[in-house]
């Protein structure tokens, strides 16, 4: 689980006033998708250059989400400058918990608004705008629709959506 000479968890600077955005090392991917879910802005990092993700994160105004012992030590995460979470389980059902837990995340903050792929906002579409765009079933039974402006990938409010939203809500509620 380990973290910098034992520290239980560290947060460097971490100021929640607004939502806060996130850019989320490859060591920890999947936790992208979940924030995305929850309706945080959350950018995957696709480099392995550690300079790089510091500084993306520093331009954005991005909290930096890592495993990697070696960011947190970085000056400008130590001083402050740039917020980062030193993530301690090789878990993701772990990761979340503690990303939860520790930002004082809203699970139900703003769920299904972005795109899990891209991240770009969801807009709302009349069911007549999907009907050739959605399997039969699915517009039959299906009222509500957002489609990704850049993907062009449709949500709607089916199984997969209630199963996800019970992952999250088992999430936030458990113990360490």
């Amino acid at each position: 689980m380990g973290g910098l000479g034992g520290e239980k968890n560290i947060i460097a600077g971490v100021d929640m006033v607004s939502a806060p955005k996130f850019i989320v090392d490859t060591n920890v991917g999947r936790l992208t998708k979940w924030l995305r879910l929850m309706g945080y802005d959350a950018q995957f990092f696709h480099g392995r250059d550690d300079s790089s993700l510091v500084a993306i994160a520093k331009a954005e105004g991005r909290v930096i989400l890592s495993r990697d012992t070696h960011i947190m030590k970085r000056r400008l995460i130590t001083s402050g400058q740039v917020k980062a979470v030193l993530i301690q389980s090789d878990e993701h059902e772990r990761q979340i918990h503690q990303v939860i837990e520790e930002l004082g995340l809203d699970y139900r903050f703003n769920l299904f608004t972005l795109c899990l792929e891209c991240n770009q906002p969801l807009v709302r579409r009349k069911k007549e705008e999907v009907k050739e765009l959605v399997p039969p079933y699915v517009f039959k039974t299906q009222s509500q629709f957002r489609q990704c402006p850049a993907c062009r990938r449709i949500y709607w409010r089916g199984t997969h959506w209630r199963a996800m939203t019970q992952r999250l809500k088992k999430f936030s509620n458990k113990t360490k």
